[in-house]
Formats: structure tokens, sequence, C-alpha cells
């Protein structure tokens, strides 16, 4: 299995270590260039303090319009090995976009919209130093008279906003906002997906730490219309993940398996209609909670990358082989309807 790539200066990129940001933004421009044919980089946001969020388009330009997956990493900063998944993901899929008919097969059909770190700027600050490291939130001001900074971008969305598992404290790291997409990295999201919306068929919040895999919604008082589905979508991948290194995964709704909580992301973009909307919180179960050592980087990337790819190829081949199937049954009747034209 390939995990390091070289840049234009012959040095290998190290998918098992953690990166500043500076470094994960040249590896974006040098994964363009190495894959011209299939990656773009994509800006669409800017943060609170004025950095450009972007994303990595991958998919074979194929002149039509596409379905896409969504997967977002880094929206809360202390958490150094989402961003890390993000990378090794992309790593993952355009080497085996290479080799596996299957993900040439969901690289025609859909988009990968992949943005390593969304709360750049909180990432940033938690790499200043060792009183910074365990950052969480933004780095906005807070209201008139505050003077503590951040708001928490997960509970940030327009999904039951600022009603349970939130503070308006703007000092508590799970402060919601002053409002409803208060904060720029918010808006840039619900901006780019939800202008497309009916495009997506997977949305994917990646996080540590817990060993889970959340669905929506994080309000109690709300149910999903496809909730059994999302049960069992996600305790197959939990399965195929525990299949890699023996880790156990936790799924269910987030408000059941985490804790209540409201304005998510997830629960936004299921409210949106985005059939498969899921969180996971990586490595570990508390032992090292946000300070997973290098070391278990690689481990996790795996096993998570397999569960990844288990929602995905669910999504990918419910909705294209339900089109296939639609398009024989149409042709066999048509036929059929033919044939019987022809013998009165």
């Amino acid at each position: 299995m390939q995990t390091t790539n070289k840049g234009l200066d012959g040095v290998e990129y190290d998918y098992f270590r953690y990166h500043p940001m500076g470094e994960i933004s040249s590896w974006m421009a040098q994964i363009e260039d190495e894959y011209p044919e299939i990656v773009t980089v994509t800006e669409y946001g800017q943060t609170y303090e004025k950095r450009t969020i972007s994303l990595l388009k991958i998919g074979v330009d194929t002149g039509e319009k596409k379905k896409a997956i969504w997967m977002d990493c880094g929206i809360h900063a202390r958490e150094w090995i989402a961003p890390a998944f993000c990378q090794y993901f992309v790593k993952q899929i355009l080497d085996a976009s290479k080799k596996d008919p299957k993900m040439e097969e969901m690289m025609k059909n859909m988009d990968f919209y992949v943005t390593p770190v969304l709360n750049m700027d909180g990432y940033i600050h938690s790499w200043f130093n060792e009183s910074t490291r365990l950052w969480r939130k933004n780095r906005s001001p807070g209201p008139d008279g505050c003077g503590c900074y951040g708001t928490d971008l997960n509970r940030n969305f327009d999904a039951n906003w600022g009603t349970v598992g939130v503070s308006h404290d703007c000092c508590d790291i799970f402060y919601c906002g002053t409002k409803k997409l208060s904060e720029p990295e918010a808006q840039a999201v619900t901006y780019f997906v939800g202008t497309r919306k009916e495009d997506f068929l997977v949305f994917l919040n990646i996080h540590s730490y817990g060993q889970l895999l959340l669905f929506p919604y994080g309000h109690p008082n709300f149910t999903a219309d496809n909730d059994k589905e999302l049960m069992d979508v996600g305790v197959a991948a939990a399965d195929v993940i525990k299949k890699v290194h023996g880790m156990n995964y936790t799924v269910g709704a987030s408000a059941d398996v985490l804790y209540p909580m409201s304005g998510s992301s997830i629960d936004w973009a299921r409210m949106q209609g985005i059939p498969y909307a899921f969180i996971f919180e990586l490595r570990d179960n508390g032992t090292y909670s946000f300070e997973l050592p290098q070391d278990q980087i690689k481990p996790t990337c795996e096993e998570a990358y397999e569960g990844a790819l288990h929602i995905i190829t669910y999504a990918h081949d419910k909705t294209f082989n339900s089109a296939v199937a639609t398009a024989a049954a149409t042709f066999d009747f048509m036929t059929l309807f033919c044939v019987f034209l022809s013998e009165k």
C-alpha cells in the first residue's frame, strides 16, 4: 500500500505524521499537479481570519452532471487525526483509481469533494504551543463585552440551532455563536453543498475521539426518516472497520450514542435531503484523547478508510444499480409493448 508521494522537489510526503497547515496546503497543490486529469483544487470560502478555504474535487470529467460525495475534516482544531485521515483518504482513492475497476466506476459516476481542514484558523492556533494544543473552536471574537474567542463550528449550522447540547456562553467550548450560520466557515459549507444538495449522496464529517459512527439526529426529538437504513449501513461499516485491526466502533444516532446536540453539519445535511450523513469519531477511547500518538495514524486511517469506503460504495451502488435496473425494466417493457403491437 503506497503511503508516500514525491512532490516537485522530490521530497516524499509522509501520510503517517501530523502536518501543519502550510504543509497541507502545499500537499493539496502537489496532488493537483500530479493528477491534473481528475483533481482540481477549488476555493469556496474564507475563514474569519481571511484564509481561503479549499477542497479537492476528485473525479472523471464526463461533461455531465454527476452525483457527489462530501467529506470534511478538521472542523474542530485539536482533532489532528481528522486532517491526517482526509489526506490518507485522498491518496488511497487516487491510487485505487488507477487499478481498481470499482473505484474507476465510482470516479466516473461521482465526484469526491474533500476539505482536509475546514477550521483553518483554529487548526493553526492549535499548533502554536502546548497551551493552545487543545483549542477546539474557530477564532472569531466573541460578541461585545466578551473577551473570549471562537465559536464551535459544529454547533453553528441551521439545524435546530441553539436548542440542545450547546452553550450561549461565548467562553464555553460548545458556544454556538450569536446566531445560526454566524461563522464564515459554516456559511461556506452551507452555500457550497446547499446550492447543489440534490447531487450529494453522502456527507461525512470526520472527528476524534471515541470510535463512534454517528448519524442524525443530535436533537433527541427528531428521528431521520431513513433511521433504520442509516443504522444498518453504519453497523456494516463498523464490521468492516473491526476486520482491519480489531477496533470496535459504536453506531447510532448522535443523541443516543454520544450526547444531545443541535446545529451540527450532519443534521443540517440530512435536513437538506442528503441521504447518508455520518460523523466518524476516530481513535481512541480516551487513553490519549485528542493527542493521539503519531504511531497510531496508520492503523487509524487504514480502518477508517474501509468504513468510509463501505458507506460510499453502498450509496453508489444503491443509486446507480437502481438506475440501471429501472432502465432495463423500461427497455423490457417497451420491447414487449412493441412486440404486442406488431402482433395486432
